[in-house]
């Protein structure tokens, strides 16, 4: 398995061969340089940068391995099979249009919210003289045990985490301006970097499989 680094452009829409329309998002999908290959990974960089702009350690670093800055760096899973070295460049052919990849960002954050936004919660009665219409109500149980449950749900601070949605299908792969098309929306907000891998639990079936053949009902 395999993936690159990209940044969140938007969103748009695209017509499919057969004329539906299909909402895409647009990634801007490398390219990546190699920084260094380990056993399993590859660490890969993304969006060139001056070098003022990074810490003195960071900046020392690719001095050392001889290549230009960049601001994302992250390690990806690196395919068993192909042979990497320092320098090389991972770009967005190793997609194709048909495939499924799994894409990781950080989602846009929402701050302080309340329960019934940040957990879905129903709500008290709406008439009838209640008050309680978007309270949290009863947390503990008595006294047994005593206390609130670990991991009760709660209002608090809502979005900015590592999310990953799987199985998103590339509609096309723009190799000339680097860019990647995926059906549907992914995390983050624009000019969010994000991770893309190859699917793991879609469109990696082995090429001796076979496809079983239906059975035609007895008149």
């Amino acid at each position: 398995m395999t993936g690159i680094l990209g940044k969140k452009i938007g969103m748009t829409q695209v017509f499919a061969e057969d004329g539906a329309l299909v909402s895409v998002t647009a990634i801007e999908a490398g390219p990546c340089p190699v920084l260094a290959v380990k056993d399993k990974s590859l660490q890969l960089g993304f969006d060139e940068v001056s070098e003022k702009r990074l810490k003195k350690p960071v900046s020392g670093y690719f001095k050392k391995i001889n290549i230009p800055c960049r601001k994302f760096i992250r390690e990806i899973p690196k395919d068993p099979v192909k042979e990497y070295k320092a320098g090389d460049e991972l770009k967005v052919d190793i997609f194709s249009p048909g495939d499924f990849v799994d894409v990781t960002g950080i989602s846009i954050g929402k701050g302080f919210q309340g329960g019934m936004k940040r957990w879905h919660w129903r709500g008290g009665p709406g008439t009838h003289g209640s008050t309680s219409h978007r309270r949290v109500g009863s947390i503990g149980s008595t006294t047994t045990p005593g206390r609130v449950w670990k991991g009760h749900h709660m209002p608090g601070h809502m979005g900015a985490e590592r999310v990953t949605l799987q199985n998103l299908k590339v509609v096309k792969a723009d190799i000339e301006n680097n860019i990647l098309l995926v059906e549907g929306g992914i995390p983050g907000f624009k000019n969010g970097y994000v991770i893309i891998r190859k699917a793991k639990k879609k469109g990696n079936k082995p090429a001796n499989l076979k496809v079983p053949i239906e059975k035609k009902a007895k008149k």
